[in-house]
């Protein structure tokens, strides 16, 4: 049975070569910058190490499971990369397909993007060092492929999380969101350091201690698009939000898929796979992993 402790991360160089940037477990020594003006297509938010000020990505860089700061050791903790804070609206996304995976507003068109519904009431990201891979239909996905970005995550604490800042959470389950054919995983988790995560170890609880939250984040996702014109989202699996063990075997999954994509693995075996996956898989492999090698280690052993 797999638990958070058995969630360990890939915790020494990810980055050999000449970027030499390492992995880092924690917020502790990283710094969040930002450049180009607001409010336009140029601007772009990144994590840099403070001790060269040397950028790095809040996908590849960052570890999965969250390593206490003060002893250098796994926690039972997951990281959280926040996009979009609670209470805003500007559309802000990790570019996956940019070198360097800075945050930048999403655009159509050459027009940033909003929630045109109103503010998200809870605080949007991913899990780093996920990935939903095209490539892969799960059984529970309405025969929907994955979606090609990280795992997002849906965090219910009560801070507001700044776009860039990473923080650690505990998983509590996960919604299967069908976005426009493709599966869109929704892990739902709350801050570590929230009043209410010492109440809160499994969906049941979200339920039971904050009734209401669950159905609100499911309507949210369900209409959101509809001011843009789209029609409702769709659910898997019922609409039922899965608990923390199916949650964990998702994101199990989607950080194996992360390891096969940037090994180049991934890519290798796209022969069988149509011309529009190839051309995503190998648009993320050309854009971000020409310098990425995973060093494994025997203190800290993969996920």
């Amino acid at each position: 049975m797999l638990g958070e402790e058995a969630l360990v991360p890939i915790g020494q160089p990810l980055r050999t070569s000449s970027a030499g940037a390492l992995s880092h477990g924690s917020s502790s020594n990283l710094e969040i910058l930002s450049h180009g003006d607001e409010n336009t297509l140029d601007y772009r938010i990144k994590a840099a190490d403070k001790t060269g000020s040397k950028p790095i990505s809040l996908w590849h860089d960052v570890t999965l499971v969250h390593v206490d700061p003060a002893t250098d050791r796994p926690t039972p903790y997951l990281n959280f990369v926040c996009e979009i804070p609670k209470f805003s609206r500007k559309k802000y996304e990790i570019a996956t397909d940019e070198v360097g995976n800075f945050i930048k507003q999403d655009e159509k068109k050459g027009v940033l993007r909003e929630f045109k519904k109103g503010d998200i009431f809870f605080n949007y990201g991913c899990l780093p060092r996920t990935w939903e891979d095209p490539t892969f239909v799960h059984p529970d996905a309405e025969g929907c492929r994955g979606d090609n970005d990280p795992v997002d995550v849906c965090e219910i604490g009560s801070r507001i999380v700044k776009t860039g800042e990473i923080r650690p959470v505990k998983v509590l389950g996960i919604l299967c969101m069908i976005d426009e054919g493709e599966a869109d995983w929704k892990v739902v988790a709350i801050d570590a350091e929230d009043k209410w995560a010492p109440f809160l170890n499994d969906i049941d609880d979200v339920a039971k201690q904050l009734p209401g939250t669950l159905d609100a984040i499911r309507e949210w996702f369900r209409t959101y698009k509809i001011p843009d014109g789209k029609p409702p989202n769709v659910f898997g699996l019922d609409e039922k939000f899965m608990d923390k063990h199916y949650a964990l075997e998702i994101i199990k999954e989607c950080n194996h898929a992360w390891k096969d994509l940037i090994t180049g693995e991934k890519e290798r075996q796209l022969e069988e796979c149509d011309v529009e996956v190839r051309g995503l898989v190998r648009k993320l492999s050309k854009s971000n992993l020409v310098d990425l090698s995973v060093v494994e280690d025997d203190e800290h052993p993969t996920f």
